[in-house]
């Protein structure tokens, strides 16, 4: 089996479109077809279900999809061990993230990553909320994911690596922006807001925090707006479409336009995680946990 069989399978399953993986692959879209009859041919089952509007995966793609990856990874280890020095841990960390929310972590990460694991290359990809994490992590299309916990899946482990408080983030015109007093507010105030959210098909556990507390404020809010990147929802409210409840450590990094207030009688802390495969991880997968954790240790007791 040509390795580029997998490669060509694994893009067309990412894409689930055979003209963009086949842009991406950088080549037509009839000989990519062919190479996937070819392999079809070879494992002796459908991979995917084309019709003339969709290209779906059959369960045999989705069930091949993690070890056709494993596959290319294990050749790919197999090629740095050759070039790096005896004992120096090598490989690919793939790690999804969603918008600002990981800034605590992702950017100090990386420059340890870079500067004690030379030889462990980091993907970051973006976007990825709770429930995309949980799938993709399945799939084996990512090796780490920063998650909102808990997480329902038994076939993944979780480590939580801090916890934090929402607050409201209003337009810098909002009648409550620069209220006199406490420099906190009660969310009980905000009842009648319309809100600005992460979107509900991506399984947000920044979205289902935020309807707990206004729920023990006592109302459902008002929902205006969703989008999948958080850091959009920011800069919606900056444009004064809503308002929104965000994490306390957003609070240094929000758009012109906006305040953050921190709530009076905040109730349901946001759970921050990380989320790996049961499996026993790569030596590059385990060094980026154990670096994961001391980052975040740093970061907690200063």
């Amino acid at each position: 089996m040509d390795t580029r069989w997998l490669e060509a399978f694994i893009t067309v399953a990412e894409e689930l479109h055979f003209g963009r993986a086949a842009s991406r692959l950088h080549m037509a879209h009839s000989p990519l077809s062919q190479v996937i009859r070819k392999l079809e041919r070879e494992v002796g089952s459908e991979l995917f279900e084309r019709s003339t509007r969709s290209v779906t995966m059959t369960s045999a793609g989705a069930a091949f999809l993690p070890y056709a990856r494993e596959t290319l990874e294990r050749l790919e280890s197999g090629r740095d061990a050759t070039s790096v020095a005896a004992g120096q841990t090598v490989g690919r960390v793939r790690i999804g993230y969603s918008g600002v929310l990981n800034h605590v972590l992702l950017p100090t990460l990386t420059r340890r990553v870079h500067e004690e694991l030379p030889g462990v290359r980091l993907e970051l990809i973006g976007r990825i909320l709770t429930h995309d994490a949980e799938q993709q992590l399945g799939l084996g299309a990512l090796d780490l994911a920063c998650v909102g916990l808990p997480m329902p899946a038994n076939s993944l482990n979780t480590r939580l690596l801090y916890r934090e408080y929402l607050g409201a983030v209003l337009p810098v015109t909002h009648r409550l922006a620069h209220q006199d007093g406490p420099g906190t507010i009660d969310l009980a105030e905000l009842s009648e807001e319309p809100f600005v959210t992460t979107s509900m098909s991506g399984g947000s556990a920044l979205r289902q925090t935020l309807f707990r507390q206004c729920a023990d404020a006592g109302f459902m809010p008002r929902v205006v707006q969703e989008t999948s990147d958080p850091y959009v929802v920011l800069q919606l409210v900056a444009a004064s479409v809503g308002i929104t409840l965000m994490p306390e450590t957003i609070a240094p990094m929000l758009p012109p336009g906006s305040v953050f207030l921190p709530l009076s009688a905040p109730s349901v802390p946001l759970e921050h995680g990380i989320a790996w495969r049961t499996r026993p991880p790569s030596p590059a997968l385990q060094a980026v946990l154990d670096l994961a954790e001391q980052v975040i240790a740093e970061k907690v007791t200063r």
